[in-house]
């Protein structure tokens, strides 16, 4: 790439990253009554945890999503398709059906978090990591026993749902729709830290993306590790989603809509920015989002529900385009 398209990328990315903060600081000072210090400060309160999960969600999943697309080599895959997101369905489906709505594991939102985070890595682990090497390392075959899983969890999780109390199941559709309205500014820490972490050991591995981007020939030819390599990602893949669903429940096509906007944007085959444009762009269409569902539709519709629709319409563009890696 010549340095004129380098730069123009750049300036892109500093609109987008404008743009970010122009939605942040409207959702963080619309309507906050200034005059009032006690109003401001609880306003303060209520806005800077939903801000701060909705940055870590949409950098969580944006980057996943692009990573997991380089991986399949196609740009109409998100990682939904692993399964987490009906993992997550189905662990709190469970909970209440076998423990009931007012368990501990039910109503504790830190203990939740961390049954969610502790199964979804343990089924990543088993299943992204050990079928990966005992299916000879086909990421192909992954692709497809996670479609597989998500079908079966999916389908456990509605046969609990249609034999549960109708009192209990009005208590856990609540949980089963992605929302920031309820954020547990407890768990915030634990997923920098768990992300951070992440991404601290597959640096090595996150810098070869625009090898491993070329195809499986041509990244072994220049020296990768390819298997290995894709192993490490996807299972981080994996746990970033988790750490994403495990804080605001499951959405849908998020991740498509944030990784081929900044395909489409930017258009490059460096990650790194890449990477920064998904992030932006998520980042925006969260915050951005959210203040029009609290100011303008307030909070009648979730956040997610609009995701899925746009994200859907989004999707059948893409496969119309035949648009691919």
């Amino acid at each position: 790439m010549n340095r004129t398209a380098v730069r123009a990328n750049q300036r892109k990315l500093v609109i987008l990253a404008v743009l970010v903060l122009l939605c942040a600081l409207g959702y963080m000072f619309y309507a906050v009554r200034f005059d009032n210090a006690r109003l401001f400060q609880y306003s303060m309160k209520l806005r800077s945890p939903k801000l701060l999960v909705m940055l870590i969600t949409a950098f969580a999943i944006a980057g996943a999503s692009l990573v997991f697309q380089t991986i399949i080599n196609n740009i109409i895959v998100t990682p939904c398709l692993l399964g987490m997101n009906a993992l997550y369905s189905l662990i709190h489906t469970a909970v209440v059906f076998v423990a009931g709505s007012t368990s501990l594991l039910a109503t504790n939102s830190n203990l939740a978090f961390l049954v969610d985070l502790v199964l979804m890595a343990i089924v990543a682990t088993v299943v992204y990591g050990y079928l990966f090497e005992k299916t000879r390392h086909n990421v192909l075959y992954i692709l497809l026993i996670g479609t597989v899983l998500t079908s079966l969890f999916s389908s456990i999780q509605t046969t609990m749902t249609r034999i549960m109390d109708p009192n209990e199941y009005d208590s856990l559709l609540e949980t089963l729709v992605a929302s920031f309205e309820n954020v547990n500014s407890q768990v915030i820490a634990a997923s920098l830290v768990i992300l951070a972490a992440v991404i601290f050991v597959l640096r090595k591995e996150l810098a070869m993306l625009d090898v491993i981007a070329l195809g499986k020939d041509q990244a072994i030819n220049l020296g990768v590790d390819y298997d290995q390599c894709i192993r490490k990602l996807l299972l981080g893949v994996t746990l970033c989603i988790a750490v994403a669903t495990a804080m605001v429940g499951p959405i849908s096509f998020i991740g498509l809509i944030m990784a081929n906007l900044s395909r489409q944007l930017l258009k490059t085959f460096r990650h790194s920015q890449l990477i920064l444009g998904s992030t932006l762009f998520g980042m925006a269409i969260l915050v951005g989002g959210e203040l029009i569902v609290e100011r303008v539709y307030h909070y009648a519709v979730p956040i997610s529900v609009f995701i899925g629709v746009f994200g859907g319409l989004y999707f059948l563009y893409l496969l119309l385009s035949n648009k691919r890696v």
